[in-house]
């Protein structure tokens, strides 16, 4: 075989690497518009705030952080600094059911009357039990401030911010529910797989769309490399042999 067509050979081959894993991404984000209405010791409120979800790797776990992009209730009274305290829980589906409980600090500043209440991010440690596809969804969000509590609850069944294709304990199949623990700075419970616990560790390859481009182009560069350095042996090879 001609030395050229084994070069272009090699290089296409080098060129279509990425393409086999580009239909694969480990895990999916979305931003989901979640419509919250409130229990406030004034009488009912509420707001529709996007939410996201991220999670980085912590050890055994993840470290998931929900965000709110929109304020969601109001006080009468100006909050002063530290006064308003935030939790959540992130409802687990797919390969798991269960929830995560999520917290977040007071407020770094005085939020003044009748303003909409900005929400920090809320994080806490998800670890799986099983392996398999499991999503995670907005749930109900509790205010404590001035010695009161306001429950807000999603009413229009938002759909998932966050898809995670993740290894369970020894590697187990996907499927219904395993026992679990989940705590934060408020509230309590006890469901499906999760818990909370310290944060750390690197972030995932893939939350998203752009995050599995980034990823793949690494793999591509790398695949990449490797085809060049085919082409040069092969070019070296028929010099050899010509000369």
């Amino acid at each position: 075989m001609p030395n050229r067509k084994r070069t272009t050979l090699a290089l296409a081959a080098a060129l279509a690497g990425p393409i086999v894993v580009a239909g694969a991404p480990a895990a999916y984000a979305e931003v989901v518009d979640v419509n919250y209405q409130c229990v406030t010791p004034i009488g009912p409120k509420g707001a529709v705030s996007p939410i996201d979800i991220k999670a980085v790797r912590s050890g055994d776990g993840y470290k998931l952080t929900m965000s709110f992009r929109k304020g969601v209730s109001s006080s009468p009274v100006e909050l002063g600094k530290g006064a308003m305290n935030p939790s959540a829980v992130i409802e687990l589906g797919g390969a798991e059911t269960g929830r995560v409980q999520v917290s977040g600090p007071a407020n770094t500043e005085a939020i003044p009357a009748n303003t909409p209440i900005r929400i920090s991010d809320l994080s806490g440690t998800y670890t799986p039990k099983k392996s398999g596809k499991v999503t995670f969804t907005a749930g109900v969000l509790t205010i404590k401030a001035l010695g009161t509590t306001t429950t807000c609850t999603p009413k229009n069944s938002p759909g998932p911010s966050l898809e995670l294709d993740v290894q369970g304990a020894g590697g187990s199949p996907g499927g219904g529910s395993t026992g679990g623990s989940a705590g934060g700075s408020t509230g309590s419970g006890s469901t499906g797989g999760a818990s909370t616990g310290a944060s750390g560790g690197g972030e995932l390859p893939r939350t998203g769309p752009l995050d599995s481009a980034a990823a793949l182009g690494t793999l591509g560069g790398t695949v990449l490399l490797t085809g060049a350095a085919g082409v040069l042996w092969l070019t070296r090879r028929g010099q050899r042999s010509t000369g």
